[in-house]
């Protein structure tokens, strides 16, 4: 489907019946010509038809509009008011003028009337801008404690945590006597809420709301979510034996040994109940077998609640297994009936493969719940199992009939089990589809013409919420997946793909696995010797072809790469660097080839250890090399990596090395043949 990249002037003949009116009428002109252009933006040729304009004016115009808009923006910073104001007058139409008339509120909202706040809200209703407009302006009438102007402007759908508290607050304030009892929830959590809401909290507990039952509720609940600066300051609120009980539960939680002191522990009540639980599974991070122990002691003690006596249980059965204690983990676990743990289950299944006990896996498994037995990861490794041990599973097929079945999947252990039975891959690439009218539709959204435009004048950030407002409005699959056609013809690849996946259309490998920036990839590849496969795969995996991810542990642009290593990799590479290269494309895509190269030498060109390496570091893969207690398959390493991020994160390069085998017109093998015959 055709797409423009402009907005579209109309053809002169339309134009000159309305310029023969009065020059006052030009604003009018101007906004009808950037209208129907926004409109055109996603039009397809046929339905473009005679309006369709000469490309040089087209582009023409929309670079001017863009360049104003940015002079206009700049203006406001400075302060410069006369020109700004000359600038904004000629900006009649363009979709960002709304962001300039939200930047020059928001300067000055702390002298603003309701009304001319209230006037913007309602031209822009239903947008990002007037959302975040009117989060402002609540924190305004706050701060002015005019509480009526509060409640008339509160909408919940827009309102954060402050923001709910100082409703129920100005509620409270202006007569509602039912408000208050609204509180609880919002206190009685396990962590520290915003000050904003302390003046509502301090009216709830002066008001007798506050009891002692609810102190300890909170208190306990911040132990467990390791808020313990919250848990001491709300252990000083407790009075008389809830307040020695609970320096006694924050003891335990410092120092979980103090659980070994039997004799402390001997009443039989909830509280104490609590602790004990408390500092057991406190100990069992510790000291899992001391923590079995002395858990077998208190169990025979006190009479512990079912759902947290098997909690305890569990998590005491994961910290043995995670310390080597295979054999007491499953000698706990025969004492819970029914036990169908799926986190405790996997972490068993795993350490019976690095132990090549192909019996356990085989038992393990078909103690998982039968959705979970019934997963591509788990059936895989039934077969194996079955097919090591020469055996036939009873409920299901023969291995082989289950490995033919797992190949028409396009995933990892679909992949495998082709490569296993010399099948060929099922990649399954079937186009999404979107009714001309739909696209055009969204296309012509407020918020979607913003969000195009906030992207080309380089305000990415704004552009990426604008597209998740339009996104949540949405109430269909096909709206997300005209959305994701768009945002291909845009090229925003990374909009396309989150799209497709709220839709949870995986079909459409064109537009889930783009062949985005392929002179520098390609380049990047030549220039490193390394696959460019794998280079699409790890860029694919790492940011989805957002130029300007930034994950929370600092890993920045299209390959995540940490600014440390980065700089480490352009010293050895002789490259320049700055921290900034690493949100240019080609930049990144340079330093993240050589790093990855880098990591393939360092593995002897094996790209499943590299890719680990990439994700988790060379020390840690260097660090599980060492403690396989054994030659493992290559199948058997990859499930066994430790992390599972670092686990699923190898899979789908693998995999996705694959698709975009097939996207460049090539078949390779998921592992080859060093790879696949090679023991770790």
């Amino acid at each position: 489907m055709a797409e423009y990249d402009v907005y579209m002037p109309l053809r002169p003949e339309l134009l000159s019946p309305l310029q023969r009116l009065r020059p006052n009428l030009q604003p009018v002109i101007s906004s009808l010509r950037l209208l129907i252009c926004t409109t055109l933006l996603a039009t397809p040729l046929a339905q473009a038809g005679n309006l369709l304009p000469a490309a040089d004016d087209s582009h023409d115009l929309l670079n001017s509009q863009r360049q104003i808009y940015l002079e206009a923006r700049e203006a406001q910073r400075h302060g410069q008011r006369q020109k700004y104001r000359q600038l904004r007058e000629r900006l009649h139409g363009y979709p960002l003028t709304a962001y300039l008339d939200y930047y020059d509120l928001r300067r000055q909202l702390s002298r603003l009337p309701s009304e001319e706040v209230g006037e913007f809200l309602a031209q822009q209703d239903n947008s990002y801008l007037a959302d975040r407009l009117r989060r402002a302006w609540l924190d305004q009438l706050a701060e002015r404690e005019l509480w009526q102007d509060y409640i008339a402007f509160y909408r919940p759908e827009v309102a954060n945590t402050a923001l709910q508290c100082r409703w129920i607050q100005a509620r409270h304030l202006t007569g509602d006597s039912t408000a208050l009892a609204e509180t609880a929830p919002l206190w009685n959590v396990d962590y520290s809420q915003p000050k904003d809401c302390d003046p509502l909290f301090s009216l709830w507990t002066n008001a007798g709301y506050r009891t002692q039952e609810i102190v300890w509720e909170r208190f306990n609940k911040a132990l467990q979510g390791r808020s313990s600066q919250l848990a001491r300051y709300l252990a000083r609120q407790l009075e008389g034996e809830n307040q020695q009980l609970a320096e006694l539960h924050l003891e335990v939680d410092r120092h979980p040994q103090r659980i070994l002191q039997q004799q402390q522990f001997q009443p039989q009540n909830q509280a104490m109940q609590s602790i004990i639980l408390h500092g057991v599974q406190r100990l069992a991070h510790r000291d899992p077998v001391k923590a079995l122990n002395q858990w077998g002691l208190y169990d025979a003690q006190q009479l512990f609640d079912d759902q947290p006596r098997r909690e305890t249980q569990e998590l005491l059965a994961i910290e043995l297994v995670k310390d080597g204690y295979t054999r007491e983990a499953d000698s706990l676990l025969q004492q819970i009936p029914g036990f169908s743990n799926l986190q405790v289950t996997e972490f068993l299944i795993r350490d019976s493969l690095k132990q090549q006990d192909w019996q356990k896996v085989y038992q393990y498994i078909r103690q998982l719940p039968d959705d979970e037995q019934s997963s591509e990861r788990w059936l895989y490794w039934r077969a194996r199992a079955l097919e090591t041990l020469g055996e036939q599973d009873g409920d299901l097929m023969r291995p082989q009939d289950i490995y033919t079945q797992l190949a028409l999947e396009r995933s990892f252990y679909g992949f495998m089990a082709a490569d296993h039975i010399g099948n060929q891959y099922r990649l399954g690439d079937v186009p999404a589809t979107a009714a001309p009218e739909l696209l055009l539709r969204i296309a012509s959204e407020p918020a979607s013409q913003r969000a195009r435009e906030l992207r080309a004048v380089g305000d990415i950030t704004n552009a990426s919420r604008e597209w998740l407002d339009l996104s949540s409005r949405f109430t269909s699959e096909e709206e997300h997946i005209a959305a994701a056609q768009l945002a291909n013809q845009w090229g925003w690849h990374h909009k396309s793909i989150t799209s497709l996946a709220t839709a949870r259309y995986w079909d459409d490998l064109r537009l889930r696995f783009p062949l985005a920036h392929q002179q520098p990839i390609f380049k990047a590849a030549d220039d490193n010797q390394v696959s460019p496969l794998l280079l699409y795969a790890i860029t694919r995996q790492e940011s989805a072809f957002a130029e300007h991810a930034r994950s929370p542990a600092g890993a920045m642009g299209l390959m995540q790469l940490m600014p440390a290593t980065a700089q480490e990799t352009a010293r050895k590479a002789g490259l320049p660097y700055s921290k900034s290269d690493l949100m240019v494309p080609d930049k990144n895509i340079s330093l993240g080839s050589f790093y990855i190269t880098e990591m393939l030498q360092r593995y002897q060109g094996n790209r499943f250890l590299a890719a680990a390496a990439y994700n988790a570091g060379p020390h840690r893969v260097d660090r599980w090399l060492r403690n396989s207690a054994s030659a493992l398959p290559a199948d058997v390493w990859i499930e066994t990596i430790p992390f599972r991020e670092t686990r699923r994160y190898v899979q789908n390069v693998l995999a996705y090395s694959v698709i975009y085998g097939y996207r460049t017109g090539t078949t390779p093998t998921m592992l080859n043949p060093v790879e696949h015959d090679q023991n770790f």
